[in-house]
Formats: structure tokens, C-alpha cells, sequence
């Protein structure tokens, strides 16, 4: 016996034309072999979960854009294991875990490297056609919902110490900790650039001071995010709103380049400003989506040395090791999450999410049966 009552239907927001949800009945999924039931206790909302509800991609279900194919989308989250799929030996009904998102397909070239974000066979699992692939709200089902799928390999303890609502941020977390391995990984005393203050680059902050970057230095043109970035560990926080951000780095840092930026802001010049605020033969990862294309100065990146990353989520189970800095308490997440709305009323949380309302940074939803 499980202990839990599993209902057969559940409440979740399905995704019609652009920008419509509804919410509507789904039957209970069924975990496979290698899989686990997990009853979804919060989830956060992403700034991708905005932009696949209004554009569709990143998305992609039955091969296409996931419009009026009964998807539901959200897939930062956290639950309760109610139900053990064939095999499963790994974790225990009543388990508290935050999951990853992707879950690749196991076979092929990346997914044999731990590059399972970049999972070759991505979104090949729909129909009768499944190659082992799955990314919950993006290729399937996500957590918008009350209940959800999720391979073992998705999954990360959660001490009971942790609130429901810090451990959705596990993954934000992680994603930082993604970009940081790409970039050679931190050595202690160098120099880190985190360009936006955004979920992902505040938690860049907390996760590079606690690595032993130094200095660390943010930037952003929102001064209540700056000040929440000092909390979280940055020594030098720059409002580059009506000032050259490639200068006041370098002031901020003896006039010298840093060895790393983590640009999290995708805005239009951003590629171009983080390779003039590194040194010659530093490092620069991009972890947010662009709002369109950019032209780059490639001759100064050859002339300069510069190695450029692009990162996909928050592979190469950096979330385990993110986890594990929180569970260490090296900093305080709660500080990213600021507000809180009952599945029923997740409209409203997207809306705070996606204008910024009273200072809207990490919206939680709460799955309240």
C-alpha cells in the first residue's frame, strides 16, 4: 500500500490558441519501468513557460508547436512520490523531490555524453513512436497540473527543512551551475560577470560566490533586483541602465577583465558587451534566450581568444550538485521567491510573472487539493 489515494482524473491547465488555457480534467498518468508518480506540490514559473504559452517554441509536441494538442505546460517543479514504477528501487513512496526537466533518451551520442539537453532524438515521443525522450513541459505533459511522470534520473531529494516553495528553485539553480561547468568550472578568486538579474542570474550570483568566485559583479537596470543580488553574495552591482556596462565592469575590477561572464539577460547587445568585459582568452556562456538576432563582433572574439558557450536547461546533473549547495544552506534562495497563487488562479500568477507586478521575480504556484 502507498498510503496515498490516487485519484483516476486530475485537474490541469491545458494550452489551446496562443495565450488561452484552460483548465479541464486529465486522467492520472501511469509511471512506466524506471519511473515515478509524482504528486506536484508547487511549481515556478519560467520566463520559457511565458513565452511557449504566447510563441509555442521552445515546445514541441507531436513534432509541431504545441497549440490545441491538449498539452500542459510549467516544468520547474517539486512533489511527493505517491507511486513507484516497475523497477524503481531508487526512491521510496513519500519522498520529498525537485526534478529536472529533460530526461533524454538515453541512446544516443549526447545523451551518452550527459549532454541529455541536447538530446539528438528530442521530442520523438508521441503516438505509438516513443525513442525514450521526454521533457516535461516542453515535449510532454508539465506541471500545471496535479500530478506528473518522472524518470528516476530526473530526480533530486529534497530535505524536509526546505519550503515547497525554495525547493522549485532547485532547478533555476541549476541551470547557473550548468553554465559555470561549461565555462572550465570556477576556480576560486576568479573573476565572474553575471549580466541580468533575472531568476537565473540572481541564482548565477549565489552560485558563483558560494563556488569562490571573486569578484562577482551583476548588472541589471532594475535596482531592487541589484540589491536582492548583494544579498546573495555579489561584491560589486552595477544599475547599467544610463552607463556603459563594458566600462563600469572594468572600473569595478582594477580596470582588468574578468575570466568569466554568465549573460542571462538576452538583450540586443549583450554578446558584444560580455566579450569586451572578459580577458583576453576568458570565457563567456549565454544562458538566455535572445529576443531576436544579433549581429557579433567575431573578429574581436578570434583577435581576443574568447570561447563562447550557449547552455540548454541544466544538464550534466548540475542540479544535483546546485541541491546540494542549498541543502548546505552556502545561500538563501528564498530571496528570488516572491510570490505565491493556488493552481486554480494561475492566470493571475502569469500575469505577475510576465509584467512584473509588485516586483514579481519568482512566481509559485501551489497545488492545493
Amino acid at each position: 500500500m502507498s498510503g496515498y489515494e490516487i485519484p483516476k482524473s486530475m485537474k490541469a491547465w491545458v494550452l489551446g490558441d496562443p495565450d488561452v488555457l484552460e483548465l479541464v480534467d486529465k486522467p492520472v498518468p501511469k509511471p512506466g519501468t524506471g519511473e515515478v508518480l509524482v504528486r506536484i506540490d508547487a511549481v515556478a514559473i519560467c520566463a520559457t513557460d511565458l513565452e511557449i504559452i504566447n510563441e509555442g517554441s521552445p515546445a514541441l509536441i507531436e513534432g509541431e508547436l504545441p497549440f490545441n494538442k491538449n498539452f500542459t505546460p510549467g516544468h520547474e517543479y517539486m512533489g511527493t512520490i505517491v507511486e513507484l514504477g516497475p523497477t524503481v528501487d531508487e526512491y521510496a513512496v513519500g519522498d520529498r523531490i525537485a526534478v529536472e526537466i529533460h530526461a533524454g533518451c538515453g541512446r544516443c551520442e549526447r545523451c551518452r555524453m550527459g549532454m541529455y539537453t541536447s538530446c539528438l532524438n528530442y521530442g520523438a515521443n508521441y503516438d505509438e513512436y516513443s525513442k525514450g525522450h521526454r521533457a516535461n513541459g516542453y515535449t510532454t505533459d508539465g506541471a500545471f497540473t496535479q500530478y506528473a511522470v518522472n524518470h528516476v534520473n530526473t530526480l533530486v531529494r529534497v530535505p524536509d527543512f526546505m519550503t515547497d516553495e525554495v525547493a522549485t528553485l532547485i532547478v533555476t539553480a541549476g541551470t547557473a551551475m550548468y553554465g559555470l561547468d561549461v565555462l572550465g568550472g570556477l576556480v576560486a578568486g576568479q573573476g565572474l560577470v553575471v549580466t541580468g538579474a533575472g531568476p537565473i542570474g540572481l541564482l548565477g550570483v549565489a552560485v558563483g560566490k558560494a563556488l569562490g568566485a571573486d569578484p562577482v559583479i551583476l548588472t541589471d537596470i532594475v535596482q531592487d533586483r541589484l540589491e536582492i543580488g548583494k544579498k546573495l553574495g555579489a561584491d560589486h552591482v552595477i544599475n547599467v541602465k544610463n552607463t556603459c556596462p563594458v566600462k563600469a565592469v572594468r572600473e569595478a575590477n582594477s580596470n582588468r577583465g574578468v575570466n568569466f561572464v554568465l549573460e542571462c539577460s538576452g538583450a540586443q547587445n549583450a554578446v558584444n558587451d560580455a566579450i569586451r568585459m572578459v580577458s583576453r582568452g576568458g570565457r563567456v556562456c549565454l544562458a538566455a534566450f535572445s529576443h531576436g538576432p544579433a549581429s557579433v563582433d567575431t573578429k574581436y572574439i578570434v583577435a581576443n581568444n574568447i570561447y563562447l558557450y550557449g547552455i540548454r536547461g541544466e544538464g550534466k546533473s548540475a542540479v544535483r550538485r546546485a541541491a546540494s549547495l542549498m541543502k548546505q544552506k552556502r545561500f538563501d534562495a528564498s530571496l528570488v521567491h516572491t510570490h505565491t497563487f493556488p493552481l486554480s488562479d494561475l492566470p493571475t500568477g502569469l500575469k505577475y510573472a510576465r509584467e512584473k507586478i509588485d516586483g514579481a521575480i519568482k512566481v509559485v504556484i501551489k497545488n492545493q487539493e
